[in-house]
């Protein structure tokens, strides 16, 4: 049986990033960018002043204590026509262009302005206070790189290099079906012998928080017609279709049936990995992908956050290794390997002492819910790990933004 990295990897193989198009700068972060984005010219584009006050010649300072005749004022925005000479300087306002013969901005609480006249009480460097032209960046020089998902200051830098558009790979559409003739909608009554639905509304969440939104779950019996059915709808329809429930081997568990169906080549059934062993993946002409994920929801997320979110990640552009986070934080408190298969462990971040620390959560089994509802991640501990003291570093991966 595969484990979970060797598994990963053969859905990176099967998948090609989305096309590109070109979006308007508001509707483009969180974005993955298609194109390098460049600088189209110097970046400060002329020498700046860094703060408030006067351009001066350093050489005029040297004592200490000096008097200069104002010969002008240049603000932000406007062309430096005034000029620095021996014995004068010029009022320069923040982010207004070095005028010609300044080598020095002094800021305007170490002097003294009266008629036309300056006073100085303190000496000046070469270079003091001014942003050089191009210290940021010169023209040409890559500042985002492609495969880079936009920020709101990627966003920013966009701007300030001329973009009103950039050019991103288009986000993965994923179509969500949940099986199984138990299953209710939390508003309906339910007997005992009934579960009601929880995959559904955490995964059109988790889909949302992560930048993969709009996506409606569908509910379907346990029969293999109307999953058939349904299924081929779903990837006529989506680049990614996500099943719940109905992975295993027991007579109702019809998903595979359907995913042969409707011709889907099944890539890997079956990971060594818990929660979620039944895991599957299989892919269809046309760069479309589906990943049938176990029913008990501890299993589901596991899957979701191990190889569904990764695998929409890819889809969008990013490059595989920035496609699943990883951490090493350290224990707050020891942990007990049980062995057997590599096992994800539901657990908690917290502000130790020494900062971000790890607490794992305990679970009773792959449906408890209430575990996964207080975890922001989950611990890795290999199959053939050692038990780990607190303190230990352990690797962690992330569920949700960490604070």
């Amino acid at each position: 049986m595969l484990l979970p990295h060797q598994a990963l990897e053969l859905v990176f193989q099967h998948l090609t990033p989305l096309s590109a198009r070109r979006l308007p700068l508001h509707l483009a972060c969180s974005s993955c960018l298609a194109e390098d984005l460049c600088a189209d010219r110097d970046l400060p584009a002329t020498d700046r002043a860094a703060m408030d006050g006067y351009a001066v010649l350093a050489s005029d300072l040297q004592t200490g204590s000096a008097s200069l005749r104002m010969s002008g004022e240049v603000a932000a925005g406007q062309p430096p026509d005034a000029r620095v000479t021996p014995g004068t300087c010029v009022r320069i306002m923040t982010g207004a262009c070095l005028p010609a013969g300044a080598d020095a901005v002094v800021m305007v609480e170490q002097t003294t302005a009266a008629d036309g006249t300056v006073s100085f009480g303190t000496t000046a460097e070469p270079g003091q206070n001014i942003l050089r032209q191009g210290e940021d960046a010169v023209a040409g020089t890559t500042l985002v790189a492609r495969g880079t998902v936009l920020s709101s200051l990627h966003i920013g830098l966009c701007a300030a290099v001329g973009r009103t558009h950039v050019r991103v790979h288009r986000r993965p559409t994923v179509r969500l079906l949940c099986t199984g003739s138990e299953l209710r909608e939390a508003g309906e009554s339910v007997a005992p012998y009934q579960i009601r639905n929880s995959n559904g509304p955490t995964l059109v969440a988790a889909l949302r928080q992560w930048g993969f939104g709009r996506v409606a779950y569908t509910c379907i019996a346990d029969r293999v017609e109307a999953l058939t059915r349904e299924l081929a709808a779903a990837v006529a329809a989506a680049d990614v279709v996500l099943l719940t429930g109905g992975m295993s081997v027991g007579r109702y568990d019809l998903v595979r049936e359907a995913v042969a169906a409707i011709g889907a080549t099944v890539v890997f059934h079956g990971v060594a990995m818990k929660p979620g062993k039944p895991l599957l993946y299989a892919r269809k002409d046309g760069n479309r992908h589906l990943f049938g994920l176990p029913g008990p929801p501890l299993s589901a997320m596991t899957g979701f956050f191990e190889f569904v979110l990764p695998a929409l990640r890819r889809l969008s552009g990013q490059e595989t290794g920035h496609c699943q986070p990883r951490l090493n934080l350290p224990l707050s408190a020891p942990l007990v390997s049980k062995g057997g298969r590599l096992r994800f462990i539901p657990a908690r971040v917290q502000y130790g002492d020494r900062g971000l620390q790890v607490t794992p959560v305990p679970a009773r089994s792959s449906s408890d819910l209430a575990a996964g509802g207080s975890a922001d991640g989950v611990v890795v501990m290999p199959a053939e790990g050692l038990d780990r003291a607190a303190g230990d570093l352990v690797e962690f991966h992330p569920w949700r933004p960490l604070p």
